[in-house]
C-alpha cells in the first residue's frame, strides 16, 4: 500500500509540531523516521495511523483520502515501545485479539483465526509458546509477539514506535536484523521511528531525517550518510568535524593557513566546513594541511579517536588505526581532509 503524505501541518494548541510535510512512502518500503525529541517523527506516524487529526493537508492510502478515516478503517498494524500486550490473555489469544474484534460480518472463523495465529507464531520464531503469558516472556519475545499481532490483521500499513526502545543493545541488535528479514518475507509498507542512526540505517530502504518539524532530507541509508545536505543532517548522522573557514578564489583557508583544499571559485567568505573523522589523511611534508596538538586519544574498537587542539579554541576528532597513533608525534600532528562539504554559515 502507497502512502502520501500531502502538505500537513499538526498544531497542538499554538505549538506547531510539523510543518508542512510532504511524503510518498513506496508499496513495500520499509521507512524509517528518524530525528531527536522533538523533532515531530512520532507526531508524523500517529498521523498516518489516525490517532491525531491534522490541522492543514491530507494523508492518501493509494488512491482513497484517508485523513478522515479512523484507525480501524484504515487498517493498520501498530507496535508500541511498551509492548502493550494484554497480560491476562496467552502468547495465541494476544496475536489473534485484533480478528476476534472485528464486526461479526468480517470476522473470520475461530479455527481460522487459531491457524492465522499459529502461522504468525512460527514467523516470529515463537513456536511452542502458544500458551504461556507475556509475563512469562523475555522482552524481545513481548516484542515478536507485538509484532505478530499487528501483522494478523492482514493491514495495510505496519507501523512501528521506537519498537526497541525498552530493550537491551544485544536484544536490539539481533531484534533489528530479525524485523529486516520478517519485512522482506512478508513484504508490508512498514515506517518506523526511531532516534537511534544506526537502527535506522541498518534496516530502511530509506530515512527521513526530520529536525524541528521538518523533514531535513530523504534519502538511502547510503545517501544520507555519505552525501547530507545540510549541517544538521551532517551533525546528526554518524559522527562528524565542523570547523570555521575561509574561501577565497576557490581556495579554503582556516586561520590564514592554506590547506590544498579547493572550493567552488563563486564561492567567498565564511563558510562551515564539515567532515567525518575517519575521512582524512595524516601529512609528514610540507604540502597544505591543518596542523594541531594532540590533546587525548581513547580506544573505540579497533581504532583509535585522537582529539586535536588547533588553536584558538578549535578542536576535531581524527580516527586512525593502532599503527598510527602509535607513530604521532604528540606535540605535532598534520592531517587533511579527504571528503568533506562546506556550508554558508
Amino acid at each position: 500500500m502507497e502512502v502520501k503524505v500531502q502538505n500537513i501541518r499538526k498544531e497542538f494548541g499554538r505549538f506547531p509540531a510539523l510543518h508542512d510535510v510532504s511524503l510518498d512512502i513506496r508499496s513495500g518500503e520499509l521507512i524509517a523516521l528518524l530525528g531527536p525529541s522533538g523533532s515531530g517523527k512520532t507526531t508524523l506516524l500517529r498521523l498516518i495511523a489516525g490517532l491525531e487529526t491534522p490541522t492543514e493537508g491530507r494523508i492518501f492510502f493509494g488512491e482513497t483520502d484517508a485523513s478522515e478515516k479512523t484507525v480501524q478503517e484504515r487498517n493498520i498494524g501498530f507496535v508500541f515501545q511498551h509492548y502493550a500486550l494484554f497480560r491476562h490473555m496467552t502468547v495465541l489469544d494476544n496475536i489473534g485479539f485484533g480478528l476476534t474484534v472485528r464486526p461479526r460480518a468480517t470476522r473470520p472463523p475461530k479455527a481460522e483465526i487459531r491457524r492465522r495465529a499459529k502461522e504468525l507464531l512460527d514467523l516470529v520464531q515463537l513456536t511452542g509458546m502458544e500458551g504461556r503469558y507475556p509475563t512469562q516472556l523475555s522482552g524481545g519475545q513481548r516484542q515478536r509477539v507485538a509484532l505478530a499481532r499487528a501483522m494478523a490483521v492482514e493491514p495495510n500499513v505496519l507501523l512501528l514506535d521506537e519498537p526497541f526502545g525498552a530493550l537491551d543493545a544485544q536484544v536490539r541488535k539481533d531484534l533489528r536484523k530479525w524485523l529486516r528479514e520478517i519485512h522482506d518475507r512478508t513484504g508490508h509498507t512498514t515506517v518506523f521511528v526511531t532516534h537511534d542512526q544506526e537502527e535506522a540505517l541498518e534496516l530502511a530502504d530509506r530515512v527521513v531525517v526530520m529536525s524541528q518539524g521538518k523533514i531535513e532530507q530523504v534519502g538511502t541509508p547510503d545517501e544520507v550518510y555519505d552525501s547530507p545536505n545540510s549541517p544538521f543532517v551532517f551533525g546528526f548522522i554518524g559522527e562528524s568535524n565542523c570547523l570555521r573557514v575561509d574561501v577565497d578564489g576557490g581556495e579554503i583557508r582556516f586561520q590564514g593557513k592554506t590547506l590544498g583544499m579547493a572550493a567552488a571559485e563563486d564561492k567567498h567568505g565564511e563558510a562551515l566546513l564539515y567532515f567525518r573523522p575517519q575521512d582524512i589523511v595524516l601529512v609528514e611534508d610540507d604540502t597544505p594541511h591543518f596542523e594541531g596538538q594532540i590533546a587525548s586519544t581513547r580506544r573505540v574498537a579497533g581504532t583509535r579517536h585522537v582529539e586535536v587542539a588547533l588553536g584558538s579554541g578549535a578542536h576535531v576528532e581524527l580516527e586512525v588505526t593502532p599503527e598510527q597513533a602509535a607513530r604521532l608525534d604528540p606535540k605535532k600532528i598534520g592531517f587533511r581532509p579527504t571528503r568533506w562539504k562546506l556550508f554558508p554559515v
